[in-house]
């Protein structure tokens, strides 16, 4: 039997004391209460979590207004990535037995049939199972594909440990392979079909499910050639290839921030863009844009548009310095419990900042690009573009402003959090009083991988490194030479509005919607464009249409053909 420490929790009390504003006393006093209620959370053994199987992650012992009392695989991946990093990474060394757990558990779990089908038809991506391990049955937003791909990363790290250390070859090939491979199975088969999103409301493409996809299928690829399971390594490397090009097709560079859904009708900043760059850092990537790192020009731009579209709609933000820190939410347009500001979204952008403070010092030095401009100028109004030495003043001034904003978010979720410190999912917009589910496990987790990230902690890599060539007939072989290619679509549309294409290729803009190309409409209600693409070659696309300033997607999953080695070809298609 294991035993886990665990802080006794009072229950809580409305207007109990808030925390200390610092945040240093903030670190110090939280972190132990943060693994306390992660650990309290996961059954059977938690203290909060009586009823859950063994390794079974409950999102919040809530049962009512709102009832979490299930385990998410999102959730719960993300929980357990934490957990394991910890593990790793000789911070805890007690968390193997758990960890184990939780790959039995997930093995059950991936193997038991459900509203999204079977293990061989699509029930990996169930977002949600019971917390006994069967099958929640009543309707909800499925499917969710980023599960597999964060479920997978996590056993992955694992399965690395487990090989480097030399002690578990034979578990991780037959125990926990079977488990990530057909997490990676199901992501290399199934990421170019539509999703419902991180907050489980808009069902289209979403940035964190393509950019965990990714990063999934790059170190499964690692991971197989490490343990001689070659046969999959071109698939997911393949795909692996498309999906880095069509993650640039979320960057909105004439408003300079990440456009987190390709459906849903709302602005598109939201929480789920910080968060990826989160929970795709690797800091042997640098500030490599093509896989926005947390300082790459384009996630620092984002940054800055996300927390601003915050700072006129909450109560609490009121009176803040238009370039301090204030509490965050999903998205501003949200509206589940009258939308307000999550502890994980504060704590991200927290992590985000710190995230490139350790890699701008590993670097020595950072830029200031036109993009990123915005961002800096935050904290000096007259900055310009340029390079920074790690020994110049300006690189000191910068990189304190941003470690005091950083400070400044923790410091945020401290005046919100009760005596206790314990953490639900929310707070009021107006009072700052507690809300949504209590105990959120994911708040928890959030917490400790912010504060490690303020100390300066890094985990293993997975590969971001040197990915900036991604588009250009990837994942197709491609051929010698280029042919003729005419797409027409039948489209019906409103006056001055048109339709364009663009798609995994140059010559399609590589899934660029500001540069996406015009089609004809002389033969409308068809709508034709005639290019030269590469021959043999694979090549995915999608039709858009624009009106007004907006643009609007056609519905996943991808259009796609291979050109003919030579001559020309004619697609025929008609608008989703």
């Amino acid at each position: 039997m294991r035993f886990y420490v665990l802080v006794s929790w009072a229950a809580l009390a409305v207007g109990a004391c808030a925390q200390s504003s610092s945040a240093d006393a903030y670190v110090a006093s939280e972190s132990p209460i943060a693994k306390a209620g992660l650990i309290a959370n996961i059954g059977p053994s938690g203290s909060k979590s009586s009823g859950a199987k063994s390794g079974i992650v409950i999102a919040s012992p809530s049962s009512s207004s709102p009832d979490y009392l299930y385990t998410w695989t999102r959730d719960s991946s993300l929980v357990f990535n934490t957990v394991i990093d910890q593990f790793t990474t000789g911070e805890d060394t007690t968390l193997r037995g758990l960890i184990d757990d939780f790959t039995a558990a997930e093995a059950i779990l991936q193997q038991t049939s459900n509203p999204s089908g079977t293990v061989s038809s699509g029930g990996l991506g169930e977002p949600k199972f019971n917390i006994d391990e069967t099958a929640f049955t009543g309707a909800w937003g499925r499917p969710q594909r980023d599960g597999p791909a964060l479920r997978a990363t996590a056993i992955i790290t694992y399965a690395n440990w487990l090989l480097a250390n030399g002690n578990g070859t034979s578990y991780v090939l037959n125990t926990l392979w079977p488990i990530i491979e057909l997490d990676l199975n199901y992501v290399e088969n199934n990421w170019n079909q539509s999703t419902f999103d991180l907050w489980e409301e808009v069902n289209s493409s979403s940035f964190f499910t393509t950019a965990v996809q990714h990063r999934a299928l790059r170190e499964g690829a690692a991971l197989a050639t490490a343990i001689g399971q070659t046969s999959v390594v071109s698939g997911y490397t393949t795909q692996a290839d498309n999906l880095l090009c069509f993650l640039q097709s979320y960057w909105n560079s004439g408003s300079g921030y990440v456009t987190a859904n390709t459906g849903g009708g709302r602005s598109g900043k939201d929480a789920n863009t910080v968060l990826t760059s989160i929970h795709t850092f690797d800091v042997e990537a640098g500030c490599d844009a093509v896989t926005f790192q947390p300082c790459s020009d384009k996630a620092l731009s984002n940054l800055k548009v996300y927390v601003d579209a915050f700072r006129s709609i909450y109560g609490v933000n009121s009176g803040v310095a238009s370039t301090a820190a204030v509490a965050t939410g999903r998205y501003p347009e949200d509206s589940y419990y009258n939308g307000n500001p999550w502890y994980l979204a504060v704590f991200a952008v927290a992590e985000q900042l710190y995230d490139a403070l350790i890699t701008w010092d590993q670097l020595g030095g950072l830029n200031v690009t036109s993009t990123s401009l915005t961002f800096f100028q935050q904290f000096d109004s007259s900055m310009t573009a340029g390079s920074y030495d790690s020994s110049s003043s300006t690189y000191s001034t910068l990189t304190a402003a941003v470690k005091d904003f950083a400070d400044g978010f923790l410091e945020v979720n401290a005046k919100y959090t009760p005596s206790t410190g314990a953490l639900s999912e929310q707070f009021d917009k107006s009072s700052g009083s507690q809300t949504s589910a209590s105990d959120l496990t994911w708040s928890y987790a959030s917490a400790l991988t912010a504060f490690a990230a303020r100390s300066g902690k890094t985990y293993a890599s997975w590969g971001a490194a040197g990915l900036t060539s991604t588009c250009g007939g990837s994942g197709g072989g491609g051929g010698s030479g280029t042919v003729s290619v005419t797409f027409n679509v039948d489209a019906t549309t409103v006056w001055g509005e048109n339709i364009y294409i663009t798609g995994s290729v140059d010559a399609l803009e590589d899934w660029s919607p500001d540069n996406a190309l015009i089609l004809s409409a002389a033969n409308y209600p068809i709508w034709s464009i005639t290019l030269s693409l590469p021959a043999s070659t694979y090549i995915e696309y999608k039709y858009i249409r624009k009106y007004n300033g907006a643009v609007t997607w056609e519905s996943d999953p991808n259009d796609s053909i291979t050109t003919p080695a030579s001559g020309s070809y004619i697609q025929n298609d008609t608008w989703r």
